[in-house]
Formats: structure tokens, C-alpha cells, sequence
């Protein structure tokens, strides 16, 4: 069986804030946390047991050295990372509120990341991936849109799942109407699709979140909604089911979603689902991987950072 989640996208340096519940310009002191949602899937695949390869590019700058370093030291391969002189590591700067919730402020313009064509890449480079898991930051008009295209046409080739987080960030993109165009490009193309309520409402229109994944459900096999300390919900064709939320003292929500999403992959991995059989799990099945996916999060939130904070167990 194949083994190893491959993940495509940015890989940043989130600074997050000493203080909670106050402004950017009232914190004393950021701390440098390694992040970019698909290393932090990685991560948590990769805490769990998993085989994973990161795709992605950084700057030839201290902070690409220190996500290198610290990825690497979680056991995430590192085999398609190329480093570039020509734009710098991605940075986001976060900000907390009293509930652990965050705000996000990108310094990418651009960053290394996003110059990344997918030059390196061939078919053969995908004959152990399991899944491909990507995101929608890394969907605008520069290089890194192609080198989507191209690793998920050869993940596809060898018969590999693939796995898209809407992961909507709004100040990212210079002009919202594109946004809509790049996700609905991309949407034919996944087999799992995990989506916020926030997102769903945003994409579809629908409020109500059942109608809203009904729609998505017309090109995807699954969709994964999380409604954060509402709890989840899986859709496919023929099933909607719901898990409860864990409810815990959050102090940081950063990476919530990203261990979600590797939690449930790795799941899928270790269960020996194959591409052909995810649109056929029965309700009790997704009902038990929703709910060790929740607790995997809730765990994760009451730590700050996101791979660091995530456990190495369901």
C-alpha cells in the first residue's frame, strides 16, 4: 500500500503574541512558531506515525534554516523543498483574542513560496504518495497555482487521494472575486474537500450547512465541515453525519483546522481506505474518525503554536 502524504503549499514562520485579547500594537513580545497549513498537516500526520513530503519553496534566509530545522526534526521529508535567493521565507503575524481565536497579518510579497513553478517534479516522485493534501493560499496568480496543477495531475497518475482545505485567507487576496474562480477551479480536481462553516456560507451562499455541502458533494466524494467548538460534520452522497464538539480552555487556535484535517488523513491511511472507498464509508465509521479528529484538535489548542502543540496519539 501506498505510504507517504505529500502536502503542497506554503510552509511560513507564524509570530505568535505574548498577550491575548489586545492589539497588535499593545503586544510586548512575539514568539517565532514554524507553520503554513500544509507542513502543519504534515506535522500532524507525521507525529502520528505517518510517512510524509513536503512540497514547497523557502528563502535562503534564517528563517527558512529554522523551518528546515524543525520540520526535519518531526520527521517531515524535505525532498521537494528547493531554497531561492530571489524572494524571502513567508512570515504571518498573529493575533490572539480572549477566546484563543486569531487574526492573521501576512508579510508574503512576494515570498519565496510563491515563486515555485514545479520545475523538480515528475510522475514517478508520487509512486508511495497515499494523498495529496493542498490548500487555497497558494491558488493565486504566480507560479505555485501551476505547480498545483502539476503535482496533483501526477498524484492522480498514481492513484493517489486527493485532499483540499479551503483554508480561506481573505487579506491574501488583492481582489476578493478572484478568489471564488481559483477554489471552484480546483474543487473538480479533490476527493476530500474540509471547509469551515465561515467557508461554506462564503462559497456557496448556503447558511444552512447540509444544502451548502449537498452542493459541493457534486464534484467530491467527501466534505468535511468543521464549525470549530460546534463540532463536525462529514457529507457524502448518501450520508450526512455529525460529531460533537470537546469542549476545553483554548489559548490557541493556530494549526486547529490543519490538525483536523492530518489527524483524519491519517486515519484514513492507517485503516487502509483507498481512494476508491472514501465515498463509501459507512456513517459509523465517519462518525468515529470525526470524533478522534475533534479530540486530536481540542488537544492541540490548549498549547500554543500548531505541530508543536499537537499530540503524538488519537
Amino acid at each position: 500500500m501506498k505510504d507517504t502524504l505529500f502536502a503542497i503549499g506554503e510552509a511560513l514562520i507564524d509570530f505568535i503574541p505574548k498577550e491575548k485579547g489586545c492589539k497588535f500594537s499593545e503586544v510586548s513580545a512575539f514568539s517565532p512558531k514554524v507553520g503554513g497549513a500544509p507542513a502543519n498537516v504534515l506535522g500532524a500526520f507525521a507525529k502520528l506515525g505517518g510517512k510524509t513530503q513536503l512540497i514547497t519553496q523557502l528563502g535562503n534566509d534564517p528563517f527558512g534554516d529554522k523551518i528546515s530545522e524543525e520540520l526535519s526534526s518531526y520527521g517531515i521529508g524535505l525532498d521537494y523543498v528547493m531554497r531561492t535567493n530571489e524572494a524571502n521565507t513567508a512570515l504571518a503575524f498573529v493575533s490572539l483574542d480572549k477566546s484563543g481565536d486569531r487574526t492573521f497579518s501576512f508579510y508574503r510579497n512576494p515570498s519565496a513560496d510563491m515563486l515555485y513553478d514545479g520545475g523538480n517534479l515528475k510522475s514517478s516522485d508520487f509512486e508511495d504518495c497515499y494523498a495529496l493534501h493542498f490548500c487555497s493560499v497558494s491558488l493565486g496568480d504566480f507560479p505555485m497555482k501551476e505547480a498545483h496543477k502539476k503535482a496533483i495531475s501526477y498524484a492522480k497518475e498514481n492513484g493517489a487521494i486527493i485532499s483540499f482545505d479551503l483554508n480561506i485567507r481573505l487579506p491574501l487576496w488583492n481582489d476578493e472575486k478572484k478568489l471564488r474562480p481559483a477554489i471552484n477551479e480546483f474543487l473538480p480536481l479533490a476527493d476530500i474537500v474540509k471547509v469551515s462553516d465561515d467557508e461554506l456560507e462564503f462559497l456557496t451562499g448556503c447558511k444552512d450547512i447540509e444544502n451548502g455541502a449537498k452542493t459541493m458533494l457534486k464534484s467530491s466524494k467527501l466534505i468535511l465541515c468543521t464549525c470549530g467548538s460546534k463540532g463536525a460534520y462529514a457529507f457524502s452522497k448518501n450520508l450526512s453525519v455529525f460529531a460533537p464538539p470537546i469542549a476545553v480552555n483554548a489559548c490557541d487556535t493556530t494549526g486547529a483546522g490543519d490538525a483536523f484535517c492530518g489527524s483524519f488523513l491519517y486515519n484514513l491511511y492507517r485503516n487502509g481506505i483507498t481512494n476508491n472507498e472514501i465515498g463509501k464509508l459507512s456513517g459509523d465509521i465517519l462518525k468515529k474518525f470525526l470524533t478522534q479528529s475533534n479530540a486530536y484538535c481540542a488537544k492541540s489548542v490548549c498549547a500554543y503554536g500548531a505541530i508543536e502543540s499537537y499530540p503524538d496519539k488519537l
